[in-house]
């Protein structure tokens, strides 16, 4: 079981995501308002909360969604979990479609860092059933192709 630390969207492509006090989650879309939503395998963006703090403590002054992150989460390492994997929070369920994603060179964190953690550690899902998230909420794991 996991804790929602913030949900963030970005209503343009090529703009750096920001936190918001809820979202609305649509089946089969993603976020209501956010760009990278639509008909497709890579809705919603899930980040773990520790990597980022590890991250930080790395010296890197990263806000939350500056990895491009919907949703950041305490309490799962995402990038160890299969693809497939059921996630619930509240009545939003979501399916893990992809492990990591290649970086442009050309983002920020890399130029700062010369490391983005987005590319190993964040992970991608698709909206099974809708509802709305906001920080604070638990964010349960399900066994792989449940969706109790």
């Amino acid at each position: 079981m996991g804790k929602v630390i913030a949900v963030c969207i970005s209503e343009e492509k090529g703009t750096q995501k920001h936190s918001v006090p809820e979202a609305e989650f649509i089946e089969d879309w993603g976020i209501k308002g956010d760009a990278h939503a639509g008909k497709w395998h890579r809705q919603v963006s899930l980040l773990s909360h520790d990597k980022i703090e590890d991250f930080r403590a790395r010296g890197a002054q990263v806000a939350d969604g500056a990895f491009g992150e919907n949703i950041i989460v305490e309490g799962f390492d995402f990038a160890k979990m299969p693809v497939g994997t059921i996630f619930r929070c509240n009545d939003v369920v979501l399916e893990m479609t992809q492990i990591g994603k290649k970086c442009h060179h050309g983002c920020e964190i890399f130029q700062i860092m010369g490391d983005c953690i987005m590319p190993r550690e964040g992970v991608f899902t698709k909206v099974l059933h809708g509802g709305v998230i906001r920080p604070g909420d638990e964010f349960v794991c399900c066994e792989k192709g449940q969706e109790q």
